[in-house]
């Protein structure tokens, strides 16, 4: 673990309890006296407390001093993401947080299984996790969109990643990109993309929408 998340991270003084304490002091085994690393994932600061007081449940921390420490990859991408199962968002997600997704606004496309519902506060809790293991300063953005027509319309610049479209290069600079879910776009949909840079993956083989995802962030 590089740090330990706390939302407070920041004040005088703060308290932890819960799995934050137990894996404090009876995995890591820390005691009265030491100093951890903290940050709220909201700023780019790591936090140093003291651990001033430990009871049977809760510990009190003291605030000592900060350093503005940035952890993120130099291009960090946005990424529309037709929903698919979400236990497979659910495994897929600690890896594009390692990767450096900024934000992903998952819609809701014709192909989508509309039965469907994303757990926000339990994808919350994963990024939380993942950014404790991989470092990770800031919290990416989750964001549910209704609909195709209203994330285009509210992302103008966003590619689509489809067939038909020309091979992605090293080179190219895309800061935001749509993927579809299993079985790809309907043709109603490839209808709303005529003004759009749409981009292919340079294989014969089909990927799983989670597959592509990982991929359009090398």
């Amino acid at each position: 673990m590089q740090f330990l998340y706390h939302p407070d991270s920041g004040l005088s003084k703060i308290e932890i309890d819960g799995e934050s304490y137990r894996y404090i002091f009876k995995v890591r085994r820390h005691k009265e006296g030491e100093q951890i690393a903290l940050r709220n994932l909201q700023d780019q600061f790591i936090y140093f407390y003291k651990i001033e007081r430990v009871t049977r449940r809760t510990a009190e921390l003291l605030f000592l001093e900060k350093e503005e420490r940035v952890v993120m990859p130099k291009n960090s991408m946005h990424i529309g993401w037709c929903i698919i199962d979400p236990k497979v968002v659910e495994k897929t997600l600690p890896m594009l947080n390692e990767l450096g997704v900024k934000k992903i606004s998952f819609i809701y496309c014709k192909r989508s299984q509309k039965n469907f519902r994303l757990d926000f506060d339990r994808l919350k809790r994963i990024l939380i996790n993942s950014s404790q293991q991989c470092g990770r300063s800031k919290m990416m953005e989750l964001e549910l969109i209704p609909s195709l027509e209203e994330y285009l319309k509210r992302y103008s610049q966003s590619a689509v990643l489809d067939f038909g479209g020309q091979p992605i290069k090293c080179e190219e600079k895309i800061d935001s990109i749509l993927v579809g879910c299993e079985g790809g776009f309907s043709s109603e949909e490839r209808e709303l993309f005529k003004d759009r840079r749409v981009f292919t993956l340079n294989t014969p083989l089909v990927l799983r929408s989670e597959s592509a995802v990982v991929v359009v962030n090398y």
